[in-house]
C-alpha cells in the first residue's frame, strides 16, 4: 500500500495511464540491484530512486576521485576518497526516504555474483568493463534474473535489455548477450576512458535511459529492448535500433552448450 505521502510524491506517475496505481504499487516492491556507481549507475541510481523502487542495492569497490565527478552526478565534491556506495546511498536518502539501499561494498566476481544477484528481481548494469559485463550477463542467465545492461564510449552508447533464461512467444529462446557480442575485444583494443576520455553527458543520457528500461520492465508497458539494441552517436545525436536474435551456437544457452557455470570467469 502507498501511504498518503507517497501518493502525493508519486502523482505524476500515478496519473499515468500505463503506470497508475498497480503500477506504483509495482515499483515498490520491486528490488533492483545496480552494478557500478559510476557514469551510468550515477543517475540510473537516482532515477529509479525518485521513482519509487522499494529496494536497490548498488555494488562497487571503488572510492570517488575529483575526476569522476565531471559526470558521475551522484557523488560531490565533499565525498572524494569516500566510498561510492556509502555516498550514493546517502544522496537517495535525501532524495528518497522511502527508498531501502542495500550497499555491497566490494567487486562482482564468480565467486560471489550469484550470491548477490539471486537476492534482486532485475539487474541494471553500469560497468566499464567487458569483463564484468560477461559476469553479470552469464550470472543473470544462471540465476534467471532480468538484465538491463548499457555501455558508453568516448562520443557512443547502446542499451539492451537480456531475457535469456526465458523463451519467445514461438517457444524459441530468448538472446543472451553472447548472442549479440559472442567475445570481448581483444585486450588493448578498447582503451579505458581514462585514456580516450568520455563525454559525461553523455553517461548520463544512457545511464537515465537504464532508468526508463528498468522502470518498464517493472511496470510492463511499452516495447522493451529485449532482441533490440539501442545505439546513440553522440556526435550526430542520433538514435538506431538493431535487432538480434537468439544464437544456437552461443556457448551459454545454444544448441550444444559449453559454460555450465561461472568458473569461466575465474575466483
Amino acid at each position: 500500500m502507498l501511504t498518503a505521502e507517497e501518493l502525493e510524491r508519486y502523482a505524476r506517475h500515478i496519473v499515468l495511464r500505463e503506470v497508475g496505481g498497480p503500477g506504483q504499487a509495482a515499483l515498490k516492491r520491486a528490488r533492483v540491484l545496480v552494478v557500478g556507481a559510476g557514469g551510468l549507475g550515477a543517475p540510473a541510481l537516482l532515477y529509479l530512486a525518485a521513482a519509487g523502487v522499494g529496494t536497490i542495492g548498488v555494488i562497487d569497490d571503488d572510492a570517488v576521485s575529483l575526476a569522476n565527478l565531471q559526470r558521475q552526478v551522484i557523488h560531490g565534491t565533499p565525498d572524494v576518497g569516500r566510498l561510492k556506495v556509502a555516498t550514493a546511498a546517502e544522496a537517495i536518502a535525501k532524495l528518497n526516504p522511502h527508498v531501502t539501499v542495500e550497499t555491497h561494498p566490494r567487486r562482482l566476481t564468480a565467486a560471489n555474483a550469484l550470491d548477490v544477484i539471486s537476492r534482486y528481481d532485475l539487474i541494471a548494469d553500469g560497468s566499464d568493463n567487458f569483463e564484468t559485463r560477461y559476469l553479470v550477463s552469464d550470472a543473470c542467465y544462471f540465476a534467471q534474473k532480468p538484465l538491463v545492461t548499457a555501455a558508453v564510449g568516448t562520443f557512443d552508447g547502446t542499451l539492451t535489455t537480456i531475457r535469456a533464461h526465458e523463451r519467445a512467444a514461438d517457444g524459441r529462446p530468448l538472446p543472451t548477450y553472447r548472442c549479440l557480442f559472442p567475445e570481448p575485444p581483444p585486450a588493448g583494443t578498447v582503451p579505458a576512458c581514462a585514456e580516450a576520455g568520455i563525454l559525461g553527458a553523455l553517461t548520463g543520457v544512457l545511464g537515465s535511459l537504464m532508468a526508463l528500461e528498468v522502470i518498464r520492465e517493472i511496470v510492463g508497458f511499452g516495447e522493451g529492448l529485449v532482441g533490440r539494441l539501442l545505439m546513440i552517436d553522440a556526435r550526430a545525436l542520433r538514435f538506431h535500433t538493431l535487432s538480434y536474435g537468439w544464437d544456437p551456437h552461443n556457448p551459454l544457452s545454444g544448441e550444444k552448450p559449453t559454460i555450465g557455470d561461472l568458473s569461466v570467469h575465474g575466483g
